[in-house]
């Protein structure tokens, strides 16, 4: 199982859940409300929670999507989906250490040079 907000796709999500995939038999993948995501970021995604679903179940290497309404719950969504393996990128390191007691934790590295906000503040600056 993985958590994100999967906004402005790009290679790096693709590359993160293909080797989250490659960890189990099944992928299910929690995506950010679009109110999960204001509350954490302060702005709203660029594509609707209903097109990152939508975008993210379209992915050969994802089993299962889920919409993740709070952070709190992230413990309930383990046991409730019976995940043996939380897998998130590395700049998440220790953060989500507390589920070592419900499965496995793996912080997998990020795809160096590629960033959503970053790709984002391009495209604005372009506009």
């Amino acid at each position: 199982m993985t958590f994100g907000t999967f906004d402005v796709l790009h290679v790096g999500h693709v590359l993160i859940l293909e080797r989250a995939r490659a960890l189990g038999d099944q992928l299910i993948v929690g995506v950010s409300s679009d109110e999960l995501n204001f509350s954490k970021k302060g702005r709203r995604p660029i594509y609707s929670q209903k097109d990152r679903v939508h975008i993210i179940s379209a992915l050969r290497c994802v089993d299962e999507v889920f919409i993740e309404e709070s952070l709190e719950k992230k413990g309930d969504y383990l046991r409730e989906h019976r995940a043996s393996v939380l897998v998130m990128g590395d700049d998440w390191a220790g953060r989500f250490d507390e589920f070592k007691s419900i499965c496995e934790v793996v912080y997998l590295p990020r795809t160096p040079s590629i960033s959503t906000t970053e790709i984002i503040e391009v495209i604005r600056q372009a506009t």
